[in-house]
């Protein structure tokens, strides 16, 4: 039969859902850096009670946490690709996913912490 093949597919087919997700990160990353750029360049803080300032503002916190999400699943797709490409015992592999997890999971939270402390 033509057209038809046997082949066994396997794997997690991450492929295209992963690659939108770290394009749409990444302009969003760049969208806060060059937002931040310009308040730093406008603003211009020269010590701790200006920079205060400038994350008292409720849209700049939402703005910094967003960056730092989308920094956190940014790194824990390259990661988990690099893990799951160069260490191929299972029990390692998983353990290493787990611990990277945990530790994003870990910076949000302290990312929420530190804005909204």
């Amino acid at each position: 039969m033509v057209g038809h093949s046997n082949r066994i597919v396997t794997g997690a087919h991450y492929g295209l859902r992963d690659w939108l997700i770290q394009r749409v990160t990444a302009v969003l990353m760049v969208i806060y850096i060059l937002l931040f750029v310009a308040i730093a360049w406008t603003v211009a803080p020269q010590d701790h009670a200006a920079w205060v300032k400038i994350f008292g503002h409720q849209w700049m916190r939402i703005a910094t946490f967003l960056f730092l999400a989308c920094l956190f699943w940014h790194a824990w797709i390259g990661v988990r690709n690099v893990l799951m490409d160069y260490i191929k015992p299972t029990s390692i592999r998983l353990t290493l996913q787990i611990l990277v997890i945990v530790s994003l999971l870990a910076y949000l939270v302290w990312t929420a912490e530190i804005l909204w402390g």
